[in-house]
């Protein structure tokens, strides 16, 4: 039993040190000016940043961007509306967005329950240019209203592609 204990804490020992030893440090990401020089944040505006981690396979996924804001929200769906436009840095084919014209908050005009109670919620614009190719090479640079944070998610994609029927 002894023998039997003593095998099972060499091993756990043994897979311990394998997994710090093959951990991979956080890297601070570099400033963005040593990247590219990106404008600064116009008048009104602030300039949001996203580091994306280099992941296997990353033809398979997209970014999100869900610019928005923190609102008083109760049962009803709510939304914003704003643009998002690509922006080239003129001699580097580098892109960054710029969110424009925002609009809202739109919401739908149910009854709601009763006890239903109003909360402070995260209310994104959305929009079809919203999802951009996944690129871990270079940053996300997105100008927006100053009274607006951006967000973003990953999606991720099969490597199985399924077959349309013919008809």
């Amino acid at each position: 039993m002894k023998k039997a204990l003593t095998m099972t804490l060499l091993a756990a020992v043994s897979c311990a040190t394998v997994a710090c030893a093959t951990h991979t440090p956080i890297v601070a990401p570099p400033a963005l000016e040593d990247v590219a020089p990106f404008p600064e944040a116009k008048a009104g505006q602030k300039r949001h940043v996203i580091w994306l981690a280099e992941r296997h396979n990353e033809d398979l996924l997209r970014v999100e961007l869900a610019p928005g804001q923190v609102m008083q929200t109760d049962c009803n769906t709510r939304g914003l509306m704003a643009t998002l436009t690509s922006q080239d840095l003129t001699g580097f084919g580098y892109t960054y967005y710029e969110v424009s014209d925002v609009k809202g908050p739109i919401a739908t005009m149910m009854a709601c329950p009763e006890g239903s109670e109003e909360k402070e919620d995260f209310v994104a614009a959305h929009g079809h240019e919203y999802s951009l190719n996944y690129n871990s090479k270079l940053p996300i640079v997105v100008y927006a209203p100053q009274d607006l944070e951006v967000r973003y998610r990953i999606w991720t994609g099969d490597k199985k592609l399924q077959s349309a029927t013919v008809e």
